[in-house]
C-alpha cells in the first residue's frame, strides 16, 4: 500500500526538477516582489499609523483591481497554456490580443472609479472608536496616495497581458528578472522619496506611490521590449498587431469559459475586500494590525502560491497535447508536494513571524493584534494550499464556473456573512472572530477534494 502511494503522489527526481524549474523564477520573483512590498509598508509604518492605515486600504481597494486584471488574463491563460501546448501559435495570439483588450477594458473602469468614488470607498474601512480623529488624517494620507497609483495601472495591465503570454511558454526567468529590477528600483526609490534623502524631496506617502508607479513602468517596459526582440521565442506576437480582430469562435470560447473566472477573481477579492471592511468596525488598531499581518504573512504564501500557479501550466499543456493520463498523475504529485512545502513553511512562519511586527513604529497594542493575526495565518495556511491547488487544478481543465462556485460564491455565501455577524454582533475578540473565519478554508478543502477527485477537470478544449 506504500508502494503505491509512493507512486500515485510521489515523483521521481527528474520530476521534481522539472517542476521546481519552472516554479523557483515565479517563486524568487514573487518574494522579492513580496519583500519590497514589506520593506515599503516599514518604511511608511515610520511615518505613523495613520499614514501606514491609510495607504494599507488603499492597497486593499487596488488589490481588487489587481485581481480583475488577473481574472481578465486567466480567462485567456487556460487557453494559451492549451493552444502552446498543441503547437497552434496563432490561436496563441488571438488570447493575447483578448488579454490586452480585457485588461485595458478593465483598467479604464477601474480609473473611472477612483477618480469619481475614491474618498468614499477609503472612509468605508474608517471607525474612530477612539474619537481622537485619526481616522480624518488616515483619509487625507490614503487620497494622496491614491490620486498617485492611479497613474500605475496602464503599465501593470499591459505587463500582466506580456507577463502571462510569456509564461505560458514556459520562460518564467524573463518575468523574474524584470521583476527583480523593478522592486529593486522601488525600494531604491521609496528610500529617496518618502524621507527626503540627499537631493530628494521628503514625499511621505506620496513618495511611496511615485515609487511604485516608476517601478511598474520600467518593469512593462523590460518586459514589452525583450518579447519583441526575441520574437523567436514568443511566436504568439506574430501578426497581434497587424490587425485587431479576434476570430467569433476563438471570441465566444474564451468569453464562455473565461467570464465565470473573470468574475471569480473580482467578486473574490471583493469578498475579502468586505471581510477587512467587517474588522474594521472594530477600530483602526485592526486595521494597522490586519495590514502588518497581511504584509508579513504573504511573504510566507508565496510558496503554496506559485506551486499552484505552475499547476495550471504543467497540466494545461498536458491536457492540450491530449495527454490526459499525465495530466492526472502530474497534478496528484503537484498537489501533494505543495501541501508538503506548505506545513514546513507554516511551521517556520509560527515561530519567526512574532518578530515582524516589531520593526514597526506604532503601538504595542496594534504590534501584539499582528502577532496574533500572524500565528493564526500559519495554523490556517496547509489548508490554504490544498484548496488552492484544487482550484488550478479545475482551472487548468476550462471548469471556470465550477471555480467560480468554488472560490468567489462560496466567498460570499460563507466568508463574508460569517466575518460580518461575528464582527457586527457577538462580543467575541478581534482575534478569534478572525481564527473563526480563516477556518472556514475547511470547508473548501473538504469541496476541492471531492472535485478534484471526480476527474471533471480531465478536457482537452482545444
Amino acid at each position: 500500500m506504500l508502494e503505491q502511494f509512493r507512486r500515485k503522489y510521489i515523483g521521481d527526481r527528474n520530476f521534481y526538477k522539472n517542476y521546481i524549474a519552472l516554479a523557483l523564477p515565479m517563486i524568487l520573483q514573487n518574494a522579492v516582489t513580496n519583500l519590497v512590498s514589506f520593506l515599503d509598508n516599514i518604511m511608511v509604518g515610520q511615518l505613523g499609523t495613520e499614514q501606514m492605515s491609510g495607504v494599507a486600504i488603499v492597497n486593499q481597494l487596488i488589490f481588487v483591481y489587481n485581481l480583475a486584471i488577473f481574472g481578465a488574463v486567466s480567462a485567456a491563460s487556460i487557453f494559451g497554456a492549451q493552444y502552446f501546448g498543441k503547437g497552434n501559435h496563432k490561436g496563441h495570439m488571438y488570447s493575447f490580443r483578448f488579454k490586452l483588450y480585457a485588461a485595458l477594458t478593465v483598467t479604464a473602469l477601474t480609473i473611472l472609479l477612483f477618480v469619481t468614488k475614491g474618498e468614499s470607498l477609503i472612509s468605508l474601512y474608517l471607525t474612530d472608536t477612539s474619537g481622537s480623529g485619526a481616522t480624518g488624517a488616515a483619509l487625507q494620507y490614503g487620497l494622496e496616495y491614491l490620486i498617485i497609483m492611479i497613474a500605475g495601472l496602464i503599465p501593470f495591465a499591459v505587463n500582466q497581458a506580456y507577463a502571462t503570454n510569456i509564461k505560458e511558454t514556459g520562460q518564467t526567468l524573463i518575468p523574474m528578472i524584470a521583476s527583480f529590477v523593478a522592486v529593486g528600483s522601488n525600494a531604491i526609490l521609496d528610500y529617496l522619496l518618502i524621507f527626503g534623502i540627499g537631493p530628494f524631496p521628503k514625499l511621505g506617502v506620496q513618495g511611496a506611490a511615485l515609487a511604485t508607479v516608476i517601478a511598474r513602468y520600467i518593469e512593462a517596459l523590460m518586459i514589452i521590449i525583450w518579447a519583441h526582440r526575441h520574437r523567436e521565442k514568443n511566436r504568439y506576437l506574430k501578426g497581434a498587431y497587424t490587425g485587431f480582430g479576434i476570430p467569433a469562435d476563438e471570441l465566444k470560447a474564451i468569453i464562455i469559459k473565461g467570464l465565470p473566472l473573470m468574475m471569480n477573481e473580482v467578486l473574490w477579492a471583493a469578498g475579502m475586500t468586505a471581510v477587512i471592511q467587517c474588522y474594521s468596525i472594530r477600530g483602526l488598531e485592526v486595521v494597522a494590525g490586519l495590514n502588518i499581518a497581511t504584509t508579513i504573512t504573504n511573504l510566507f504564501n508565496i510558496i503554496y502560491l506559485q506551486l499552484g500557479a505552475c499547476i495550471s501550466i504543467v497540466v494545461g499543456q498536458y491536457l492540450g497535447a491530449g495527454k490526459l493520463e499525465k495530466a492526472k498523475d502530474a497534478d496528484n504529485k503537484m498537489i501533494v508536494f505543495s501541501v508538503f512545502c506548505c506545513v514546513i513553511v507554516a511551521v517556520c512562519m509560527l515561530f519567526i513571524g512574532r518578530f515582524f511586527p516589531q520593526i514597526y513604529n506604532t503601538s504595542e497594542e496594534i504590534r501584539a493584534l499582528a502577532t496574533k493575526f500572524i500565528a493564526v495565518s500559519a495554523i490556517i495556511m496547509p489548508f490554504c494550499s490544498f484548496s488552492h491547488a484544487s482550484y488550478f487544478t479545475l482551472r487548468s481543465g476550462g471548469k471556470t464556473m465550477v471555480t467560480f462556485l468554488f472560490d468567489s460564491v462560496f466567498t460570499w455565501i460563507i466568508i463574508v456573512p460569517t466575518a460580518f455577524l461575528l464582527a457586527h454582533f457577538t462580543g467575541l475578540g478581534i482575534v478569534t472572530v478572525y481564527f473563526l473565519v480563516q477556518a472556514t478554508e475547511l470547508i473548501k478543502v473538504v469541496i476541492g477534494y471531492f472535485m478534484v477527485r471526480s476527474n471533471v477537470w480531465l478536457v482537452q478544449m482545444v
